[in-house]
């Protein structure tokens, strides 16, 4: 389902709002649409093939992850999927009671836990992977082959400046103060 502000209408709002203060406007729109662009596709893979498959976006990317890295600690699979390990817990015993995805106990660490495919979980990412390609074609039909290229070149230099450089400027943004751990949406006492 579309947003009820199209892209265009968003974009002379926030036009309109900015007026003569000086910011980076390109910068603005590129990270604008870079939120927007992953919630719209999120949206219509979650509303398409996932919804036919009876899987949220968090438990396809655990599948994701666990199927293209193999098995994996808790805390690297949290990592790689981008959320916290409270969330993948309950993204995991779902998995898991459908049958797709096994937890073991690491075999030197006990404190570790492993997480796993299982056949009817390779299977499910062997047949559902190319409906979710499909409509990832589907949303960047607009772009050409090269284009395509070009965007994912550009998103992951994005990705890589943060990765590579966004502790340090989060230091000097703060003043050397130590992340602040979310929990639950609140902030964290300090």
């Amino acid at each position: 389902m579309p947003s009820q502000r199209s892209i265009s209408a968003a974009e002379k709002l926030a036009a309109e709002k900015l007026g003569g203060i000086p910011v980076r406007r390109d910068q603005m729109a590129a990270v604008a649409n870079i939120y927007r662009a992953a919630s719209a596709v999120r949206q219509h893979l979650e509303n398409s093939v996932l919804r036919r498959s009876d899987l949220t976006w968090t438990g396809f990317v655990v599948l994701w992850v666990v199927w293209v890295w193999g098995e994996s600690e808790t805390r690297r699979v949290a990592e790689e999927a981008g959320i916290s390990k409270g969330t993948l817990t309950g993204v995991a015993r779902t998995l898991e009671s459908r049958g797709l995805l096994r937890r073991a106990d690491h075999p030197t660490d006990g404190r570790l836990v492993l997480l796993g495919l299982t056949e009817d979980g390779e299977n499910f990412m062997r047949e559902v992977f190319p409906a979710f390609n499909e409509e990832e074609a589907f949303v960047t039909s607009r772009l050409s082959d090269a284009e395509c290229r070009t965007l994912a070149d550009g998103l992951r230099s994005v990705v890589l400046q943060v990765e590579e450089s966004g502790e340090e400027r989060r230091r000097e943004l703060l003043n050397g103060a130590a992340a602040t751990p979310r929990r639950s949406g609140r902030r964290a006492r300090n």
